[in-house]
């Protein structure tokens, strides 16, 4: 008998959802507003711990917007994390603007504190202060946001904090999705929660939010007839999905609580070793030894990962010649699914002459990093399977 597949991270429904979906059908709030709409975002404001909120399609549509609300327009330099999902990029260029990308650091693998301010300087140098700053917390684990907000006032460019990959994580227990001027999250079905398909924007800027809100239902302005008087978007979520949405909060520290276990699990059997690595040479190295020559990323003091994904990195030098990707095929073969490590921004063809300033962290990243199963909905029998072929191949 074929083995079940086992998925990177798949939907995980608590329950709640058709609750709030059947209420909508039941009222006719079949509409892109409506009271699961307004409720979803209350939700969202009180968890992040942020004023404002606006649930819309998609968290690309989010990025957009918020480029759009901070005026970002063609010939603009926007900096971005090159070390990311293709959707924190591309709406950049949806405003026909120029990203600039910029590698990571090695503590948390989002975008390098030094070499953001280096790069200011230097594009300043060429004539062109970039207008705003798109910084992501990857796979859960926050950024440097206390160097990073710093460098942002100092030079008064603005962050668009991309929080997609990590609702529920925080700094000193100041939640992700409220450091940013504008922040976005994701509802996208591998998401930590869903919404099939979705997102929001968040600031403390209620009147910012507000003008999103705008945007998104087509700019339509007050009057008894349609009329418009700047380029809208159809970019609101629908009530039917922020009913899903707010079924899904009530599960949400469950769901972070249950993939930090599934973290656990895998340190635990692999190695239980964290990631040391030098940079001294401007190629990184691992400096510290594990027995399986699997290695995990830690969490800074004070940072709190929802650990989205389980993310290892496999030194092949160290463990006869085995590499990430003969790992991931075996999984594979088993019905197993797994993702090497987001490749980066300044490596894909569709960006490949834009800017890019590299340190080669997220060059090496790729080449060694793996993306484990780590859906909440994962059996511990599953998770077993998955551990069992890692060492099979490892050994």
């Amino acid at each position: 008998m074929e083995n079940k597949r086992i998925w990177l991270s798949s939907p995980h429904m608590g329950g709640h959802e058709s609750d709030f979906v059947q209420e909508a059908f039941d009222t006719n709030w079949v509409a892109p507003l409506g009271p699961n709409v307004n409720g979803f975002e209350k939700d969202l404001t009180e968890y992040v711990g942020i004023k404002s909120a606006g649930a819309l399609a998609s968290g690309t549509a989010a990025i957009h917007l918020a480029l759009i609300l901070l005026g970002i327009k063609e010939e603009d330099e926007v900096i971005c994390q090159s070390f990311t999902f293709s959707a924190s990029a591309n709406p950049i260029c949806y405003q026909k603007a120029t990203p600039i990308f910029v590698d990571s650091e090695l503590d948390t693998w989002n975008i390098d504190p030094e070499l953001l301010e280096q790069v200011i300087k230097n594009r300043i140098e060429k004539g062109k202060k970039p207008k705003a700053m798109i910084v992501v917390h990857l796979y859960g684990m926050p950024a440097k946001m206390d160097q990073i907000i710093g460098i942002s006032n100092k030079y008064n460019i603005p962050i668009i904090e991309d929080a997609a990959e990590a609702l529920g994580s925080y700094i000193n227990n100041r939640k992700c999705g409220s450091f940013g001027k504008l922040s976005v999250l994701s509802f996208n079905g591998n998401k930590i929660i869903t919404t099939s398909g979705g997102g929001a924007i968040l600031s403390n800027e209620t009147e910012l939010i507000e003008k999103a809100r705008f945007l998104a239902t087509q700019a339509r302005d007050e009057a008894p007839h349609y009329q418009h008087s700047a380029i809208g978007y159809n970019y609101r979520m629908s009530n039917i999905l922020a009913g899903i949405g707010r079924g899904q909060m009530k599960v949400l520290d469950e769901r972070i609580n249950r993939r930090r276990e599934i973290h656990q699990l895998y340190f635990n059997e692999l190695g239980k070793t964290w990631l040391e690595v030098s940079n001294n040479t401007g190629v990184p190295k691992i400096i510290n030894n594990s027995t399986t020559n699997i290695y995990f990323l830690k969490e800074p003091e004070n940072y709190f990962s929802n650990r989205w994904l389980t993310t290892i990195i496999i030194d092949s030098k160290e463990c006869d010649g085995v590499s990430r990707e003969d790992i991931r095929l075996e999984l594979e073969r088993n019905n197993i699914e797994s993702r090497p490590l987001w490749k980066p921004m300044h490596l894909q063809p569709v960006f490949k002459n834009f800017p890019h300033y590299s340190n080669k962290v997220s060059d090496w990243l790729f080449e060694k990093g793996l993306c484990l199963p780590s859906g909440s909905n994962m059996e511990k029998a599953s998770q077993k399977r998955v551990i069992e072929i890692i060492k099979s191949v490892i050994k």
